[in-house]
């Protein structure tokens, strides 16, 4: 989909190790147990792994050298433009194998949580300004009422928290993966981050989306500045959970064994959104849940402790969309709801919606609209159930309808007893079951 999209600051790559402003030691011992767990040999592949450039990885491969760690093998590698070898002496394997006890942390080397602030900040889903027409683009495959764009637009662009509530099979989900792809440019997310010495990891392949690398052209004069490798330019990252969101998920994951942290879900989610689904559905109270958002919400950071028990505090940039089905004066307190900043309420389709659905939906599966069917429907159906239209129906209804005419070995068509026939399996009869 193309968008306009704002252009975000990418984070310059670190020049010197002065501007890494990382401990010196926890930097060596990256590079030892890097070196050790790959088999490294060449300062260019080193760079690689450890997402530096060339010298800056050259002035750590010194240090080493100089703490007689690294030594030079002295030979020249002739199929990489003659670089020179290197290997760990034994006390530099020594020291490897005592830094991965520690941590075995290795690759690339993290971003201080300091510096990792300061990228949040240039690329804030809070700079964000969708458009009208962003957001209809994005909607392009729902039929929504212009008053929900008109509400929807400025909750957005507020880059706050949305609670859309209302009954189900209305599309609040289609309506939360509309807006993240309204967004439509990208960020950088760290592979991981460092706070007093600890390594968290944060990019996530199952979270994160790596955005297509632009290909230079060899030919072209001017070269496009390289990122920090550090970062992976991402789409705008996208986070949803459902009945199964816990309170403990949004903590920090410790790995015993690795001696390592992985971000949580809120974290992983910088920049981008945070869609809780189906609240009402998880095993804490929805107005539990809503308390852990509180800080967050009012004052853009979150808390978050470690092993020790040391807490501190991490950037919370993420648009929070709340969906449920669920009135919301039932699950959460004034409180709690005052904190919420729009409070969107998703209905179902007016008669002349619902019919705009359904000819789209009968389009796209191939099948011709019948008018004494429609007549059936609207006329005999929908009057009992109080004329209810809910958006997931037309769907249900015209895919009932194929399986029904596969099944018998006719072509697809609408026909009133086929209607028949579908929404006897749209809704279960209210009757006793005798065991």
């Amino acid at each position: 989909m193309n968008m306009q999209s704002t252009s975000v600051m990418a984070p310059p790559p670190p020049r010197t190790l002065e501007d890494m402003k990382l401990p010196i030691v926890m930097m060596r011992d990256i590079v030892l147990k890097t070196i050790f767990r790959k088999n490294i040999d060449l300062v260019s592949e080193l760079a690689q792994a450890i997402c530096l450039p060339i010298p800056v990885t050259q002035e750590l491969v010194d240090m080493g050298r100089d703490q007689r760690l690294i030594e030079a093998t002295g030979t020249l590698n002739a199929n990489n433009g003659n670089e020179m070898g290197y290997q760990l002496t034994d006390a530099g394997k020594a020291r490897a194998l005592d830094a991965l006890a520690q941590s075995e942390y290795f690759g690339a080397m993290p971003v201080p949580l300091d510096v990792y602030r300061e990228q949040v900040e240039r690329q804030s889903i809070r700079n964000i300004q969708v458009t009208r027409d962003q957001l209809t683009g994005a909607m392009g495959h729902l039929v929504l009422p212009n008053e929900l764009l008109d509400h929807l637009g400025p909750a957005v662009s507020a880059g706050k928290s949305i609670l859309m509530y209302g009954p189900p099979g209305n599309g609040k989900s289609s309506i939360s993966n509309g807006i993240r792809d309204s967004l439509g440019d990208r960020v950088y997310v760290p592979r991981a981050i460092e706070y007093a010495g600890q390594v968290i990891t944060v990019y996530d392949p199952i979270v994160h989306s790596k955005a297509e690398e632009e290909v230079q052209d060899p030919n072209s004069l001017r070269r496009v500045t390289r990122f920090d490798s550090r970062y992976v330019c991402c789409e705008r990252p996208t986070v949803i959970t459902g009945g199964e969101l816990s309170l403990d998920m949004l903590d920090l994951v410790y790995n015993p064994t690795a001696r390592t942290y992985q971000a949580p879900l809120q974290l992983k989610s910088t920049g981008g959104i945070f869609i809780v689904d189906d609240l009402g559905r998880q095993a804490e109270p929805p107005q539990a849940l809503i308390n852990r958002w509180i800080v967050p919400l009012e004052e853009g950071k979150d808390i978050l402790a470690l092993q020790s028990g040391e807490k501190f505090e991490v950037p919370f940039d993420t648009l929070v969309i709340f969906s449920t089905n669920f009135h919301p004066n039932k699950i959460f307190d004034q409180a709690a709801l005052r904190r919420i900043f729009f409070k969107i309420k998703i209905d179902g389709p007016n008669q002349e919606n619902f019919l705009k659905i359904f000819a789209m939906v009968a389009r796209k599966r191939g099948m011709a609209l019948d008018e004494a069917s429609l007549v059936h429907l609207l006329k005999v159906k929908y009057p009992t159930i109080d004329n209810q239209y809910a958006n997931y129906q037309p769907i249900f209804l015209i895919d009932q309808m194929i399986a029904i005419c596969d099944f018998e070995g006719i072509p697809y068509k609408m026909a009133p007893d086929l209607i028949d026939r579908a929404w006897a399996n749209m809704f279960v009869k209210e009757e006793e079951i005798i065991n």
